[in-house]
């Protein structure tokens, strides 16, 4: 079960900070004598400081609540969310020397060392709309695609994946004695379906489990991966737009699994088209249906090149084919001459 600490977290959108709390054993008792201090001691953010400071003014104060159950003859059950099969891209990123640092670095410099990685790095992930699953040790679980789902998740996670390296090698922990430390980063991301959702551990340690293949291969990417480099699966590559440019590495036998995987690595961004341009000479798949709608927008493109003002709204959920009904009315009405803008939230 949850602790009150842990429900009143994640009332406030900060259950990710609930190992903190139960690893320094702040409970109720203590949570109103908590200074912004106290809580930059404990590695927060500015703006999770903020919201708990505001929370305790208010006398927002988490209060014993009632587990839901269901009764089933002599048994009692737990009611928990029930798990669902999603699409979903994984990255795993992982700090490189930390145990040798932990034999140089007093205790207290590499908590410092330990608490920017992961600030950098959750900063980057959640920049680009993904969800961090977990910290373990030096290392950072990530996920695209859930809770919340976008059509370019994939594309997402591996900018997120450069923006880490990027923040990473930007940091600079000094020197120990005649060697200046430098800090790098492995990651890993494979992209594919999954069952997550399933509550597993208790108290602090809670979590939604992801089961499937998707995050181990992401897990044998990063370990592949040379420092700061970003290594991804051929699923993500496939579903990256013309944004990010790749390099294969060939197939490469990996630990758990029974055949060699082709994969790639990542070599820089803007490369530009997106990602079904980029498809073309592969092959995309067939363009089925969608006709009445492929008309409605022909019509508004014809009053547009008429110099009328038209603006038309797509709307649906992720995955359903938005953006490639745009690039559908754009090839088959032979308009090469465009500007587009693109806005991700």
């Amino acid at each position: 079960m949850a602790s009150n600490i842990d429900l009143w977290l994640q009332k406030l959108g900060l259950e990710k900070y609930g190992p903190i709390f139960a690893e320094q054993e702040i409970d109720e008792s203590v949570l109103t004598e908590l200074t912004e201090l106290d809580l930059e001691n404990l590695g927060l953010p500015l703006g999770p400081r903020k919201k708990i400071l505001s929370a305790i003014q208010a006398e927002e104060i988490p209060q014993v609540q009632s587990t839901p159950y269901i009764e089933n003859d002599a048994h009692v059950l737990l009611q928990t969310p029930s798990a669902e099969r999603r699409q979903l891209t994984v990255m795993f990123c992982d700090l490189i020397g930390s145990t040798e640092m932990s034999q140089k670095l007093d205790p207290e410099e590499l908590r410092e060392i330990n608490t920017a990685y992961q600030v950098a790095s959750t900063g980057a992930i959640e920049l680009f709309g993904g969800y961090v699953a977990r910290y373990m040790g030096d290392g950072v679980l990530a996920y695209f695609g859930y809770p919340q789902a976008h059509e370019d998740d994939a594309e997402r996670a591996v900018l997120a994946g450069l923006a880490i390296v990027e923040a990473i090698t930007a940091i600079k922990p000094g020197t120990v004695g005649q060697d200046n430390l430098e800090l790098a980063v492995r990651v890993g991301i494979a992209t594919g379906p999954v069952v997550v959702g399933d509550l597993i551990g208790e108290g602090a340690a809670q979590e939604k489990a992801v089961v499937g293949e998707t995050p181990n291969l992401a897990a044998r990417l990063q370990g592949i991966a040379d420092p700061n480099q970003v290594i991804v699966s051929s699923e993500t590559q496939m579903l990256v737009g013309g944004s990010v440019g790749f390099e294969s590495m060939g197939p490469r036998a990996l630990k758990g699994f029974t055949h060699s995987l082709e994969t790639w690595r990542v070599i820089g961004t803007e490369i530009g088209g997106g990602r079904f341009e980029r498809s073309i000479p592969e092959g995309l798949g067939r363009f089925v249906g969608r006709n009445a709608e492929l008309e409605r927008l022909r019509a508004d493109l014809q009053q547009t090149t008429a110099s009328q003002h038209v603006v038309s709204h797509i709307i649906g959920e992720p995955g359903i084919g938005k953006s490639r009904l745009v690039f559908v009315l754009f090839l088959r009405n032979c308009i090469s001459s465009y500007t587009r803008l693109s806005v991700r939230r």
